[in-house]
């Protein structure tokens, strides 16, 4: 069948966007001044009910923000993920401290019973720190990772984190959207439920700003020190006196006015995307050894990208094949990311118990989800999958 290419995941940009950065542009208003910022920031905060927003150049630098304003040092241990983007640990060592990998659960998502049993009989709880038996060091913070915007278990990571004096660290770079309808955080946000949030707006998330991102929190002093540093650190803006080390990390007015237009269609994005899930759902139910992984029932997650388990024992063919097979009949699948305590960078760190995520990296590849996805393109994708 001859068709046009089928992206992974593009941006849809069909609201206000080019209204409103031809007005940033018309003022002269395009760098990290400007009145979109601030009303970004506003309307981030706003939308998953925190207290207040910082914009930045990108999710990293969000979560390098967010570590600092946690009090991690290089003196410190942060426990992460084994499986996310290795974009969700590097700023760890941006600071100087070590990572800790865990494993995930059936979500792709940290796995909390496996971190309740690291904190019990790898660590000691002396003096309000939770300390690393084999390291000696402090274990300072945790990095959720909502994996392919699915809501972690909150409840039972948040538990942990408090019973041991553990900030959490939430990366919801893939998930803004998601909150709980039921349980103990019915209403919260990803990214609003711990210390300190972070979300992107790269070009492949749900809404995008070409690059960017924002932190949040609901600590009214987190904020003001997130923006502080993001800004150089100024402690004087007349006399340029500044106090430490900052960074330049604002976001630009124009990638708020973006931001802003792509804001307004959030909800039917995700409502778009929902409708595609499902239609996926139903078309693959027929087809044996392959199923997509399910969000968190207890949340409206939303829908960011969808994952396709093979199984080996039932499908004909193996991811690898499956990628390369896709390639060739111009449809873009990817595998999920390798392995960060298997990349180079990180191989003589700790990491304990990793098995669930070895196993889903050798049989999970990542279907065409952009928001702008028709249904006759979801079923041809299912049609080759079926023939």
């Amino acid at each position: 069948m001859d068709r046009k290419h089928i992206p992974l995941s593009v941006p849809n940009l069909k609201g206000k966007e080019l209204e409103y950065v031809t007005q940033a542009i018309k003022t002269q208003w395009v760098s990290s001044g400007g009145p979109f910022v601030n009303e970004f920031e506003d309307q981030i905060a706003n939308y998953v009910g925190a207290i207040g927003a910082v914009s930045v150049q990108n999710g990293t630098s969000g979560l390098h923000i967010a570590l600092q304003v946690c009090g991690v040092t290089r003196e410190d241990e942060v426990i992460v993920p084994a499986l996310t983007f290795i974009a969700a640990v590097n700023p760890v060592k941006y600071i100087g401290a070590d990572p800790i990998f865990m494993d995930c659960d059936e979500s792709l998502c940290m796995d909390p019973f496996k971190l309740d049993e690291f904190c019990q009989e790898e660590c000691r709880f002396v003096d309000g720190k939770l300390i690393n038996l084999t390291t000696k060091k402090q274990i300072k913070a945790i990095i959720v990772v909502h994996v392919f915007g699915n809501m972690a278990n909150m409840e039972m990571l948040m538990e942990i984190a408090n019973r041991y004096n553990v900030q959490v660290v939430e990366d919801a770079t893939e998930a803004i959207g998601t909150y709980y309808i039921s349980g103990k955080y019915k209403g919260k946000y990803a990214g609003a439920i711990g210390a300190v949030g972070v979300y992107s707006f790269n070009g492949n998330k749900i809404i995008t700003t070409g690059g960017g991102g924002m932190v949040v929190s609901n600590d009214v002093q987190m904020v003001k020190y997130a923006k502080h540093l993001t800004t150089q650190a100024k402690s004087d803006e007349l006399y340029y006196l500044h106090d430490e080390i900052g960074y330049n990390y604002r976001m630009t007015n124009l990638q708020a006015a973006l931001g802003l237009a792509q804001l307004e269609q959030l909800e039917t994005f995700i409502s778009i995307k929902k409708k595609n899930y499902l239609f996926y759902q139903q078309l693959l139910s027929d087809i044996q050894g392959l199923s997509l992984l399910s969000f968190n029932h207890q949340a409206r997650n939303n829908y960011w990208f969808y994952a396709l388990y093979i199984d080996d024992d039932r499908y004909t063919r193996s991811r690898d094949e499956l990628i390369n097979f896709f390639a060739a009949n111009a449809t873009q699948v990817r595998p999920i990311w390798g392995l960060i305590h298997e990349q180079k960078p990180y191989l003589h760190h700790q990491a304990y118990k990793i098995d669930r995520a070895k196993h889903y990296l050798e049989h999970v590849v990542n279907l065409p989800c952009s928001s702008n996805l028709e249904s006759e393109e979801i079923a041809y994708i299912v049609n080759l999958l079926r023939n």
